[in-house]
């Protein structure tokens, strides 16, 4: 089965994420934000692809991808489910990867969500992807 994903886009500096993915310190980011000259996320355009993850595991389609575009940074792109859904602590949960790209530079993000009680989809995890 091949896996297409569609590029996301992004500017700005500004982080900061609730589970430190993401973190800003004076000048510096600090954390794991992947390849030199990669491009950072804002986090409205986060904002974006956490709803677009959410907007596709819903769906629950076999091989679907949600794309998004944040009109204020210009950020675009699209989230991929992998594989197969697996529980977690009694919840339903799934994996996904999505494209980041800002203008010419593109760089990739992984991200994990669960089911709440209520069937909605939260996204616990969104970070610089690592091949491997």
């Amino acid at each position: 089965m091949a896996l297409i994903l569609i590029g996301i886009g992004a500017g700005g500096c500004s982080m900061g994420r609730q589970d430190g993915s993401f973190a800003k310190t004076g000048n510096d980011f600090t954390g794991s934000l992947g390849p030199p000259g990669a491009p950072v996320p804002t986090d409205s355009d986060l904002a974006f692809t956490r709803n677009a993850a959410s907007d596709v595991l819903t769906k629950g389609d076999k091989d679907a991808s949600q794309p998004w575009e944040n009109p204020e940074t210009g950020a675009r792109g699209s989230v991929t489910p992998l594989a197969q859904a697996y529980t977690s602590d009694g919840r339903t949960c799934r994996d996904f990867l999505a494209s980041y790209v800002n203008g010419t530079a593109e760089s990739w993000l992984q991200g994990a969500a669960c089911q709440t009680g209520h069937g909605q989809w939260e996204i616990h995890t969104l970070k610089p992807w690592r091949q491997g």
